[in-house]
């Protein structure tokens, strides 16, 4: 029995190596000749084989196999890459994450699951089947240098397996026993031959006898398949370096080995024909090609290929910048470690209570008016602001995985609606938090398969309007003012609003000839039940998922807005909060309650009656040439309490609009943590949590851009009401 933890892990590991082997996948399409990215498709599928093994998944290793047979062809080039063969391989992808989900339920595939596996098997060996001709036709050897001659890469005249093992030095450290691999090797065939290797053997004073120095070269007669062979090691892959060539094999291979291995050339040549694998001629062959190639790389391989023409010296550069990309990203990934969700949310939590009690030892330390305990918690408060910093910026994860995911969301809808759309995604380097991330997917791929659907036109209708065939849809994201932006754009036939207005009306949502601004009209389609589609597919239609989409993103204090321009396209923009956290803030007070703004959407204070005259009706002031909107907490949120004398204003922003809220104190800076709103306050609108202050009193956080939607739609109603009055009192004139 697997313990249920380990069988997680894999199930987590082997997820992540699906999401990479898709995004591989999606891009392979369009750089066939790429090997990283024919690389990184085999990796995975080669990674999930070997962890399925070790926990005796055959179902799974039996399927992988296959899938990465064609794709090992493919990394020799045997096979060439092309949308039918991408589409097989898209296809194992996802058997595979179905046979992931049936682990992770701790379920086995049904009977039909496995009849389609069957056929997805059969249907990669068809690529196999038709490699198997030209293999057996020999092949040249090209060498850098003209004065050596190509070799016929003729296979060896041998029945029996060879097996190159070098077990690491932790072997028996990680408990492991060399000579047990063997005797289960042994029980797969005959061993007809083992040389053990002990070249590795340090002198005796410096011996460790913890460590394993042992290498084995072994012939075996066996009619087991290389993958049976493999798995014998499956525990071990990781701590020793296996080379294993089936029986007739090219000499190509056998250089390779030779040249890859640590032992003098000479000897293990002498090894490999004591065990059998080789004749003396023909590792005479090898080794004379062998010395040959050595002279000829004696000059650094960039050079000879440069000298020969076979490449130019962009390319060299190129190859050596890419090589050298490859070891950050080698170096990158050693320094990561998987660290649980679940603890990282504790930390926050306990990061939150301890901002909590600091604020609680700051407060008495000042009522009791000690110079040296208020600068104690001062620092303190400056510890915990930078622990607060690092524990939140453990959760911060880039975009860019989420937006990668919707490559192949493109690509499938793209297929079935007959359209030709492209996907470009910028700011995939943006951080918000973990926690948000996870919870925008669903309304992201609502809002994208939404604009292929209804904005991209086909390709006749793009044609007759003068746009390119293919359409455009793009995904991005940025910082703005302490909130993350994401927008989804197209280049489509954009929102017709006086359709909407009619269907709006027709159902009821709005009143006929009621003053609407372009913004509110666009926002009637995040009503319920609301579309305009004249017919139902089987992606929308139905009116079903706008409103949704938008409760998901008010859910995480986000706000969603469309700009567009008919015929020209639309932009869906998202805009949500770096955390769900904690934030600083900045403490007003207003009559008896204590209000908290977050502090990056604050611009500046003034003083109310230094910018207007007006004490009490004024709706707008002069901010050193710019007209300003602004409007009091108090009548805004129904606050209790005296008014004080001197009122200020807190200038805030959030996106492109300014507004300035009234407040009655200003109580400086303050690092919130935001609990939320019980059931029975979450439809209360301009607030949008609390926080617990040091002294335990409760303080509410002002919903920002709740307040300043109101006071937009306020401005727009009354220039709307204005215009329509100048223009009756012209008719009348």
């Amino acid at each position: 029995m697997i313990p249920d933890e380990y069988l997680q892990t894999f199930v987590i590991e082997s997820k992540e190596l699906l999401e990479q082997m898709e995004e591989a996948l999606l891009k392979v399409e369009q750089a066939p000749d790429d090997p990283e990215i024919i690389n990184a498709i085999f990796r995975a599928a080669h990674t999930i084989k070997g962890s399925a093994g070790m926990f005796g998944l055959d179902h799974i290793v039996t399927f992988t196999h296959a899938a990465e047979s064609v794709l090992d062809k493919v990394r020799s080039g045997d096979i060439a890459i092309n949308s039918v063969l991408v589409a097989s391989l898209i296809e194992a992808h996802d058997y595979l994450k179905v046979l992931v989900e049936h682990v992770a339920k701790g379920m086995s595939p049904s009977s039909e699951i496995d009849e389609y596996g069957k056929r997805l098997i059969s249907q990669l060996e068809t690529y196999l089947d038709k490699t198997k001709e030209s293999e057996s036709n020999p092949l040249t050897v090209v060498t850098p240098n003209a004065n050596v001659e190509p070799v016929q890469t003729d296979v060896v005249g041998t029945d029996y397996w060879h097996l190159s093992l070098r077990f690491g030095v932790d072997v028996f450290r990680n408990g492991m026993d060399p000579f047990s691999f063997v005797r289960c090797l042994a029980s797969h065939g005959t061993i007809v031959q083992l040389v053990t290797i002990i070249d590795a053997i340090p002198a005796a004073e410096d011996m460790d006898p913890e460590s394993c120095y042992l290498g084995f070269e072994i012939s075996l007669q066996s009619n087991e398949d290389k993958r049976t062979i493999e798995n014998v090691f499956n525990f071990v892959r990781d701590d020793c370096s296996i080379r294993i060539l089936p029986p007739h094999s090219k000499i190509s291979e056998y250089q390779d080995l030779i040249h890859e291995l640590p032992e003098q050339e000479m000897r293990l040549g002498e090894i490999l024909v004591s065990c059998g694998t080789l004749t003396p001629e023909e590792l005479e062959s090898v080794l004379h090609f062998q010395s040959q190639c050595d002279e000829a790389l004696q000059q650094p391989i960039g050079e000879v290929l440069v000298e020969q023409k076979m490449v130019s010296p962009p390319v060299i550069e190129a190859a050596l910048k890419k090589q050298e990309q490859v070891k950050e990203n080698k170096k990158a990934e050693a320094n990561l470690i998987r660290v649980d969700a679940e603890k990282l949310d504790e930390l926050i939590n306990l990061v939150g209570e301890l901002i909590i009690a600091g604020a609680g030892t700051n407060l008495i330390a000042r009522r009791a008016n000690m110079p040296d305990l208020i600068e104690s918690t001062a620092t303190l408060s400056r510890l915990v602001e930078e622990v607060r910093d690092s524990a939140l910026a453990l959760r911060m994860v880039q975009i860019g995985g989420t937006f990668n995911r919707f490559q192949r969301v493109v690509r499938d809808v793209s297929k079935e609606l007959g359209k030709d759309i492209e996907l470009i995604i910028s700011g995939a380097e943006t951080e918000l938090d973990k926690t948000v991330v996870e919870k925008i997917g669903d309304p992201l791929t609502h809002l994208v398969r939404n604009s292929m659907d209804h904005g991209i036109e086909s390709a006749e209708v793009r044609l007759s309007r003068g746009k390119p065939v293919k359409g455009s849809l793009k995904l991005n994201a940025y910082h703005d003012a302490g909130s993350i932006v994401i927008e989804v754009s197209d280049d489509g036939g954009g929102l017709n609003k006086e359709k909407i207005l009619n269907k709006a009306i027709e159902r009821n949502l709005v009143a006929e000839g009621a003053n609407l601004t372009d913004k509110e009209i666009y926002n009637l389609i995040f009503e319920a039940g609301f579309s305009t589609a004249e017919t139902v597919s089987n992606l929308s239609g139905r009116g079903v998922g706008m409103d949704v989409v938008r409760r998901n993103i008010q859910a995480l204090r986000g706000t969603v807005d469309i700009e567009s321009q008919e015929g020209l396209g639309s932009t869906i923009r998202i805009r949500l909060p770096l955390t769900l956290a904690i934030i600083d803030g900045f403490m007003v007070g207003v009559g008896n309650t204590v209000f908290v703004i977050p502090l990056d959407m604050v611009v500046e204070c003034i003083e109310l009656k230094a910018w207007t005259n007006d004490e009490r009706d004024g709706q707008c002031l002069n901010l050193r040439g710019e007209v300003l909107p602004y409007r009091r907490l108090r009548d805004y949120l129904n606050t209790q309490g005296e008014q004080g004398q001197r009122e200020n204003v807190v200038v805030v922003r959030y996106g492109d609009h300014k507004a300035g809220l009234v407040v009655d104190k200003l109580m400086g800076e303050f690092q919130t943590v935001i609990k939320p709103l019980g059931k029975l306050f979450q439809g209360e609108k301009g607030i949008g949590g609390f926080t617990i202050l040091g002294n335990g009193d409760v303080a509410l956080i002002v919903d920002v851009p709740s307040l300043m939607n109101q006071i937009e739609h306020e401005k727009a109603v009354e220039e709307m009401t204005v215009s329509r009055a100048s223009r009756s009192y012209a008719e009348v004139i």
